[in-house]
């Protein structure tokens, strides 16, 4: 049985509807993702979910519906962007829910000292919180939602106001907790890396409808529309047209090259789109490696740093985007205008339905 369950979900902000669900359930011990871009709808729907939003449908709490709102939310906890820290003690912030909650003294700041130590802030303990860096403070922040030891925690993109090297530590730090305690949480991000690092399943939020919902390699793997695959990161989506079907291949013509995939096409569906994230595209000087079945010589267009990668745009007769590292870019010389060799396996790539109903695009 689902721990939290919504059926046929709407939730308006004043006189609009921001976010629709016909069906979303969160499973004891698992970490949910809500991942969108910006404006999605995704924050509105973690705080329906948590009943701190009006809503037009139902939400199951083990399997019954929520009768008493204040109920629910006792044997829950929300963490927000920003962390909300009184002008006290950091124990006495990570001990707040717990003294809402009628625990007496000594067995709250127990449990606090306890969230502190295992969110790597106990020696805070005694620090103002007006004192402490704001990664410190969204630890405690954490700590205090943790204390009360919900069964559902609700994260609202907890990472965003950090900074990178302080975002991973703590990232890390929260996935071995979660792990630890089996505590069921939903979190919301926009950011693909938190969601694969975090989560066990992923929905996909865009314009306000749930898209796809899925295990988290699942949905990076095979998104349900291009939508979805724009977001996620596949940015290889190429017009094909079946070749051929053999028995353990796909032969599609992409321009005027054939790629070999395993994946099937969509049923009654000859022109496919083809989905193939840039990560799996190997690219070199000279010969394809022999674990590929797809090599295509083509030519650099422009090369875009991102981050420690660097992505490659490619024209091999037809467009394409890979990524490299930053030290593997360097080590081969990449340049715009140098002639490499792409490659990918048969098993990596996605074939989508172009239309709808499948079938001859008109």
């Amino acid at each position: 049985m689902s721990i939290l369950e919504a059926r046929d979900l709407s939730v308006a902000r004043g006189r609009h509807v921001v976010a629709t669900v016909e069906r979303l359930a969160v499973e004891p011990g698992e970490t949910l993702a809500i991942l969108g871009p910006n404006g999605a709808g995704k924050t509105s729907l973690l705080l329906a979910l948590a009943t701190l939003l009006p809503i037009s449908g139902t939400l199951l709490f083990h399997g019954g519906p929520i009768d008493d709102g204040l109920g629910f939310r006792r044997r829950t906890a929300v963490v927000f962007q920003r962390p909300l820290l009184l002008d006290r003690s950091v124990r006495e912030n990570a001990a707040l829910g717990l003294a809402l909650r009628g625990v007496g003294r000594d067995e709250r700041e127990r449990r606090a000292d306890e969230a502190l130590a295992r969110l790597g802030v106990g020696h805070l303990a005694r620090r103002s919180a007006r004192t402490i860096s704001g990664g410190e403070a969204q630890r405690v922040s954490i700590a205090r939602a943790l204390a009360v030891r919900p069964e559902v925690l609700f994260l609202d993109e907890p990472f965003a106001a950090l900074d990178a090297p302080t975002r991973e530590t703590l990232i890390a730090d929260l996935a071995r907790v979660l792990r630890q305690d089996g505590v069921a949480t939903v979190l919301v991000t926009h950011d693909r890396d938190e969601a694969l690092s975090l989560a066990d399943r992923v929905a996909v939020i865009i314009r306000g409808t749930l898209r796809q919902t899925d295990g988290a390699d699942a949905v990076f793997a095979m998104p349900v529309d291009p939508e979805v695959a724009a977001f996620v990161g596949v940015e290889n989506v190429l017009p094909a047209k079946v070749r051929a079907l053999t028995e353990d291949l796909t032969m599609l013509a992409v321009g005027d090259h054939v790629v070999e995939v395993t994946a099937l096409p969509p049923e009654g569906d000859d022109f496919p789109l083809l989905l193939i994230r840039p990560d799996d595209i190997v690219v070199a000087r000279g010969t394809q490696p022999s674990s590929a079945r797809n090599a295509f010589p083509g030519r650099i267009v422009r090369l875009e740093p991102i981050g420690r990668r660097v992505r490659v745009v490619l024209d091999c007769g037809f467009p394409l985007v890979a990524h490299v590292t930053v030290q593997s870019s360097r080590e081969m010389g990449l340049a715009p205008g140098d002639e490499v060799v792409a490659s990918f396996k048969a098993t990596v790539p996605h074939l989508l339905a172009r239309h709808r109903g499948g079938g001859r695009p008109r």
